[in-house]
């Protein structure tokens, strides 16, 4: 009898209801483009497109912002809506050699392999050629510019493989 009078007392009394309090009002928030950044780095996509969203209500639609919501589209499946928010993120000085390869990674997917090579290029000479990942990209966007007989089968030989918080690589499928 005594340990529910106490739990009685531990309730805060603004509080009156069955269900949770609502948000504090007090106190420091968490940046929800670091939020998101975290999702991403997570694997939760899905979680990463809504934080992204709340950055852009608060933020407004920064080149960052659109580079996120492009690379958790893409990680998603969307390749449409990936492409065009990506080539948003690129049209500013700020875009960043990833954005320029998750571009590439989409037209890639898409079979605009000459576009993405393009992209690629680009991505590498910001990043002065020291990313793998984008290197070895545009290794296969050239390869399959060279190779454009290629059969539905070997189109099917790659996969995009997610390395880093928003940075991707396309592989063949051993």
């Amino acid at each position: 009898m005594t340990v529910l009078s106490l739990v009685a007392c531990a309730q805060d009394p603004a509080h009156q209801g069955p269900y949770a309090p609502g948000l504090a009002k007090s106190g420091p928030t968490v940046d929800p483009l670091i939020v998101a950044h975290r999702l991403m780095d997570a694997g939760e996509y899905e979680l990463a497109h809504t934080a992204y969203s709340r950055a852009a209500v608060t933020q407004g639609m920064s080149p960052d912002i659109l580079a996120g919501l492009g690379s958790a589209n893409l990680a998603l499946g969307r390749l449409g809506t990936a492409e065009r928010l990506l080539r948003r993120a690129i049209e500013s000085e700020e875009a960043t050699p990833e954005t320029w390869n998750n571009l590439g990674v989409v037209l890639v997917e898409q079979g605009n392999f000459a576009e993405a090579e393009q992209f690629f290029r680009r991505a590498y000479a910001l990043d002065n050629g020291e990313s793998d990942a984008i290197r070895d990209n545009l290794r296969l966007a050239l390869a399959k510019i060279e190779n454009s007989d290629y059969t539905d089968a070997e189109e099917q030989g790659y996969k995009v493989i997610r390395r880093g918080s928003s940075d991707y690589l396309i592989r063949k499928i051993p």
